[in-house]
């Protein structure tokens, strides 16, 4: 069995080394296991510490994704087990879950506060969990097959991996929007939204590899000279590939006019009212109406809670929600109707948005470390040293 996780060093003209982590699991679409959490952790504290390593490329094998989300097979296997067991009320009673949750965080926040350049390369499918390992790489790469998506909405979940701090800072009411529909994006709406830096065409990424092996790193700013090459790659790509334009952008005072209703159901209810030839319009506004009533007001609720904590506070805050999402029912049964029967019917609890009511939604923030002891309290002093100390 090959290697979830590939990882090599490569020589600089000038001897520096790059470090590259490439996820090798093609058969899930790259997604994220605990096990690859695990081994990219290890290795990026260790490039972190290791001064011959200028910078980092995180990329993956295959053409079709990066990471398309987190492992959810195995994590609805253990919430099915909590369920049935009598630790079911208690939140803590599903350990992996709470293993997978704080080590995942831990990672995301980590690439977030890299002391050193992180290129992430972006090519394809990237969702859920692989966005968590894109949005907080320094510079981050899309090209013309990219295809961004937080769809947590059809399974029961919510934009988390620190989604309910990027897409907080997303033009207008994009990120509420992407929240309550899912809706893709291509490289053009990533770039718009800032969870990407530069388009550049997949075909241009070996130029991109043998000039960062050309440059000379040492005494210079690695976070400067990487920039550099990546804007010559995307200066020339754009004479060799057309990107489609951004549908965030060209949607937006559309979408804004929808999603700033003074309340959720009225914003549901704007939207699920939509009458439009627009196929992709029309694809969001269809998620929203399959997805769980539950994960929009939840995701409509933590997106207002997060609005001015830090990153490492919105991960804490996560942390909480993502383990009571596990003890609820409808993580695992949008994972069941989506991935598992196939049957894509799932039983929402509740089934409509008026049964979301403000006493549900407070029971998703109940901390079960009142007199402290989160497992996530240390993220502020996790910073690396030589961080460049982006605000967070």
């Amino acid at each position: 069995m090959s290697d979830v996780v590939l990882f090599e060093q490569l020589q600089t003209a000038d001897g520096s080394h790059i470090g590259i982590a490439t996820l090798n699991a093609e058969q899930t679409l790259n997604a994220l296991s605990l096990e690859m959490t695990d081994l990219l952790a290890a290795r990026l504290a260790q490039w972190a510490a290791d001064e011959g390593v200028a910078m980092v490329v995180l990329q993956a094998q295959g053409d079709k994704a990066f990471c398309a989300g987190g492992d959810l097979r195995q994590l609805r296997s253990t919430m099915m087990a909590h369920h049935a067991s009598a630790q079911r009320d208690d939140i803590l009673g599903n350990p992996y879950a709470a293993q997978f949750f704080e080590r995942e965080y831990r990672l995301d926040y980590l690439i977030h506060t890299y002391p050193k350049p992180v290129l992430c390369w972006g090519h394809g499918i990237v969702m859920g969990g692989g966005i968590g390992l894109m949005a907080g790489a320094s510079h981050r790469v899309a090209t013309e097959r990219s295809r961004l998506a937080m769809p947590e909405i059809a399974v029961g979940l919510y934009p988390d991996v620190g989604g309910s701090w990027f897409l907080n800072r997303m033009p207008g009411q994009l990120g509420l929007f992407l929240a309550l529909t899912g809706a893709p994006m291509n490289a053009a709406d990533a770039k718009f939204v800032k969870l990407a830096d530069y388009c550049i065409p997949q075909a241009v990424k070996p130029q991109v590899m043998g000039a960062l092996l050309r440059q000379a790193w040492r005494g210079g700013d690695a976070h400067v000279l990487l920039g550099r090459v990546l804007q010559g790659a995307e200066r020339s790509g754009a004479a060799k590939t057309d990107f489609a334009a951004s549908q965030l952008h060209a949607h937006l005072e559309t979408i804004d006019a929808l999603c700033s209703r003074q309340t959720l159901p009225e914003i549901v209810e704007a939207l699920l009212a939509v009458e439009t030839d627009d196929i992709w319009l029309r694809k969001a506004v269809a998620t929203l109406a399959a997805g769980a009533p539950g994960s929009a007001g939840l995701s409509y609720a933590i997106q207002r809670r997060a609005r001015h904590l830090s990153l490492a506070q919105v991960f804490q805050l996560e942390f909480i929600v993502s383990l009571h999402c596990a003890a609820h029912p409808d993580f695992a049964e949008g994972i069941r109707a989506l991935l598992i029967d196939k049957d894509q019917n799932p039983a929402w609890q509740p089934d409509t948005l008026s049964g979301v009511t403000p006493q549900w939604i407070e029971g998703f923030f109940v901390d079960p470390w009142p007199d402290g002891g989160h497992p996530l309290a240390d993220l502020e002093k996790k910073r690396l040293p030589g961080h460049p100390g982006k605000r967070l």
